[in-house]
Protein backbone atom coordinates (compact mmCIF):
# COMPACT_ATOMS: atom_id res chain seq x y z
CA UNK A 1 0.00 0.00 0.00
CA UNK A 2 1.65 3.07 -0.79
CA UNK A 3 2.03 6.02 1.73
CA UNK A 4 -1.20 7.85 2.31
CA UNK A 5 0.53 11.58 2.48
CA UNK A 6 0.05 14.14 0.32
CA UNK A 7 3.30 16.37 -0.79
CA UNK A 8 3.36 19.37 0.77
CA UNK A 9 6.15 21.93 1.02
CA UNK A 10 6.59 24.46 3.70
CA UNK A 11 4.42 25.88 5.26
CA UNK A 12 2.86 27.97 8.15
CA UNK A 13 0.26 25.85 10.44
CA UNK A 14 -2.82 27.48 11.52
CA UNK A 15 -2.45 26.77 15.31
CA UNK A 16 -5.95 28.33 16.12
CA UNK A 17 -8.51 25.79 14.61
CA UNK A 18 -8.47 22.01 13.75
CA UNK A 19 -7.92 20.64 17.00
CA UNK A 20 -10.29 18.30 18.76
CA UNK A 21 -10.49 15.85 21.66
CA UNK A 22 -9.24 12.44 20.50
CA UNK A 23 -11.43 9.46 21.58
CA UNK A 24 -10.44 8.32 25.27
CA UNK A 25 -8.70 11.32 26.01
CA UNK A 26 -10.22 13.96 28.86
CA UNK A 27 -11.08 17.25 27.30
CA UNK A 28 -7.51 19.21 28.11
CA UNK A 29 -6.16 17.08 25.73
CA UNK A 30 -6.70 18.09 21.73
CA UNK A 31 -4.83 16.70 18.14
CA UNK A 32 -4.56 18.33 14.97
CA UNK A 33 -4.00 15.95 12.49
CA UNK A 34 -1.56 17.58 9.84
CA UNK A 35 -0.95 14.67 7.38
CA UNK A 36 -2.48 11.19 6.00
CA UNK A 37 -4.85 9.31 7.81
CA UNK A 38 -5.08 5.72 10.36
CA UNK A 39 -7.55 3.29 9.55
CA UNK A 40 -7.14 1.75 12.84
CA UNK A 41 -10.01 -1.01 11.93
CA UNK A 42 -8.26 -2.06 8.37
CA UNK A 43 -4.79 -1.44 10.14
CA UNK A 44 -3.51 0.64 7.23
CA UNK A 45 -2.31 3.63 7.00
CA UNK A 46 -0.03 6.34 8.54
CA UNK A 47 -0.51 10.10 9.99
CA UNK A 48 1.32 12.82 11.82
CA UNK A 49 -0.83 14.79 14.72
CA UNK A 50 0.11 17.33 16.79
CA UNK A 51 -1.01 16.61 20.51
CA UNK A 52 -1.48 19.24 23.45
CA UNK A 53 -2.15 18.57 26.76
CA UNK A 54 -3.34 21.99 28.71
CA UNK A 55 -1.84 22.29 32.18
CA UNK A 56 -2.71 20.14 34.98
CA UNK A 57 -4.56 17.34 32.87
CA UNK A 58 -3.63 14.03 32.64
CA UNK A 59 -4.75 10.19 31.51
CA UNK A 60 -5.49 7.39 34.08
CA UNK A 61 -4.31 4.25 32.71
CA UNK A 62 -2.04 2.80 30.33
CA UNK A 63 -2.40 3.45 26.28
CA UNK A 64 -1.78 0.04 23.91
CA UNK A 65 -2.57 0.43 20.47
CA UNK A 66 -1.65 -1.76 16.86
CA UNK A 67 0.28 0.93 15.68
CA UNK A 68 3.60 2.06 15.42
CA UNK A 69 4.39 5.61 17.36
CA UNK A 70 7.04 7.62 17.36
CA UNK A 71 6.57 10.73 19.62
CA UNK A 72 8.76 13.52 20.20
CA UNK A 73 8.18 16.46 22.99
CA UNK A 74 8.35 19.22 21.11
CA UNK A 75 7.50 22.42 24.17
CA UNK A 76 6.65 22.23 27.55
CA UNK A 77 6.99 19.45 30.35
CA UNK A 78 5.05 15.51 30.07
CA UNK A 79 5.29 13.59 32.98
CA UNK A 80 5.11 9.66 31.72
CA UNK A 81 3.55 6.99 34.01
CA UNK A 82 1.71 8.98 36.87
CA UNK A 83 -1.20 7.62 38.84
CA UNK A 84 -5.08 7.33 38.25
CA UNK A 85 -4.72 10.57 40.34
CA UNK A 86 -2.67 12.40 38.45
CA UNK A 87 0.29 11.76 40.52
CA UNK A 88 3.92 10.34 40.37
CA UNK A 89 5.84 9.46 37.54
CA UNK A 90 9.12 10.40 35.60
CA UNK A 91 8.97 13.86 33.70
CA UNK A 92 10.59 14.98 30.47
CA UNK A 93 11.61 18.16 28.93
CA UNK A 94 11.48 19.04 25.88
CA UNK A 95 13.86 17.50 22.96
CA UNK A 96 12.48 14.50 24.15
CA UNK A 97 11.93 11.08 22.02
CA UNK A 98 10.23 7.77 22.21
CA UNK A 99 9.34 5.29 19.49
CA UNK A 100 7.45 2.25 20.31
CA UNK A 101 5.96 -1.23 18.65
CA UNK A 102 2.87 -2.11 18.39
CA UNK A 103 1.16 -3.44 21.84
CA UNK A 104 3.60 -1.45 23.82
CA UNK A 105 2.12 -0.22 27.12
CA UNK A 106 2.88 3.52 27.52
CA UNK A 107 1.60 6.23 30.20
CA UNK A 108 -0.29 7.33 32.00
CA UNK A 109 0.47 10.98 30.90
CA UNK A 110 0.29 14.71 32.68
CA UNK A 111 1.25 18.01 32.06
CA UNK A 112 1.92 20.39 34.86
CA UNK A 113 2.54 23.64 32.30
CA UNK A 114 0.77 22.20 29.50
CA UNK A 115 2.63 20.71 26.55
CA UNK A 116 3.04 20.26 22.73
CA UNK A 117 4.04 16.86 21.04
CA UNK A 118 4.69 15.68 17.00
CA UNK A 119 3.51 11.93 17.05
CA UNK A 120 3.50 9.63 13.83
CA UNK A 121 1.35 6.64 13.85
CA UNK A 122 1.72 3.64 11.24
CA UNK A 123 1.06 0.14 10.87
CA UNK A 124 3.63 -2.51 9.49
CA UNK A 125 4.48 -2.76 6.44
CA UNK A 126 4.01 0.75 6.05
Amino acid sequence: MPVNKKHDEFYTLDMTTGWEVPAGYPAGIQQKIIAGGLDEENRRGTRTRLLRFAPGVYTTAPFSHEYWEEVYLVSGDLIVGNDANGEGGKSFPPNTYACRPPHAPHGPFKSVNGCLLLEMHYFDPV
